[in-house]
């Protein structure tokens, strides 16, 4: 869902249910409006946690002087935190009202949550990284979702695959973009970086 950063602030219901379960209040408008988290970028954030029915801070990052970081779209974290930073932008700032069933449910998190307690987040988004796809978990290559694959299988080494490739510098520049057909492997051959071929083997089909 796509939100208007000049809009009047008031609640928004970000679930696929439109259940109320969700709601989100935007407080600061972030940076790049429409561009937003793709699913397993590494997100950082910082946050404070309140439990609404009794007006009580139970967790705080600003607290801890430390943003926090998740994996975005892989269950890290309580549905309510996925749905609501998939609508945010980076640098925004924005305030969640998760129902239970969006939080921790009739068990709660003891000591500190109990259970059927509806929580609320407030959320600055700083930044989000791609997927490490790198051998030694360096960070040298990331991966990022721009379009969904169709949950084929990944390919293997020496799989033959068929690929547009387009390389763009870090102030948007293109540098590269070609349509390819080869062996896995040997993307040396058509001037790709050695470790284009890690990337690929994470991509699905499409």
């Amino acid at each position: 869902m796509e939100e208007d950063p000049d809009a009047e602030t008031k609640p928004v219901d970000v679930t696929k249910a439109m259940d109320g379960g969700v709601l989100k209040t935007l407080l600061k408008a972030g940076e790049n409006f429409g561009v937003h988290p793709a699913k397993g970028d590494c997100c950082y954030v910082h946050y404070e946690g309140i439990i609404k029915e009794s007006g009580k801070v139970f967790d705080s990052s600003r607290g801890r002087e430390m943003p926090f970081f998740f994996t975005f779209g892989r269950g890290q974290v309580i549905k309510g935190w996925d749905l609501g930073v998939a609508t945010m932008c980076r640098g925004e700032i924005a305030r969640l009202e998760c129902r239970p069933e969006y939080a921790y449910g009739e068990t709660g998190h003891p000591p500190k949550i109990p259970g059927n307690s509806t929580l609320i987040f407030e959320i600055e988004l700083l930044r989000w990284e791609g997927e490490d796809l790198s051998p030694d978990r360096d960070g040298t290559i990331t991966k990022s979702i721009v379009v969904s694959g169709k949950k084929f299988k990944t390919p293997t080494e020496h799989a033959g695959i068929k690929v547009h490739a387009v390389g763009t510098s870090l102030d948007g520049r293109i540098f590269y973009d070609a349509q390819l057909e080869y062996v896995l492997g040997e993307g040396a051959e058509h001037a790709l970086p050695d470790g284009s071929g890690h990337g690929f083997e994470a991509h699905e089909s499409g």
